[in-house]
């Protein structure tokens, strides 16, 4: 069986919803991502934020980065998968939810995220090929 854990990018990082979108653009050039999971007082996991929702959300309306937060832009409720949950899991809440990176949680700390390139490099073109389909579809 196949779990998140062997499939996930190990060493993924959060930021706390108090940092600056300033700051989360270094760390996501620091780790060469494009999305930080974000963390609220608790170190509990609150939102994701991306290197897009910087730009529309924050420079597309003239706001400030060193001073518009990471929790200022967080939305919705955020979806994560457990370390040890089967990789048929992973891609059914990947699919059912379009998300494109998916954080990995075991004992209630961050220990990975699971990207499609992570999706692309280690299941079969035939679980690939579908799961793009999902990801990508635009039927509701």
């Amino acid at each position: 069986m196949t779990r998140a854990k062997d499939i996930m990018h190990e060493g993924a990082q959060w930021i706390t919803r108090d940092e600056t979108l300033s700051r989360a653009a270094q760390v996501m050039q620091m780790l060469d991502v494009g999305a930080l999971p974000v963390s609220d007082d608790n170190g509990r996991l609150c939102g994701i934020i991306t290197d897009r929702d910087i730009v529309v959300k924050c420079l597309a309306q003239g706001k400030d980065p060193a001073r518009t937060t990471a929790g200022d832009i967080c939305e919705g409720t955020p979806r994560w998968i457990d370390a040890g949950a089967d990789v048929e899991d992973v891609l059914h809440e990947m699919e059912s939810h379009k998300i494109r990176r998916l954080p990995v949680i075991e004992n209630k700390r961050l220990v990975g995220m699971i990207s499609e390139a992570d999706v692309a490099r280690h299941l079969p073109d035939n679980q690939v090929a579908e799961f793009a389909g999902m990801i990508y579809s635009t039927a509701k």
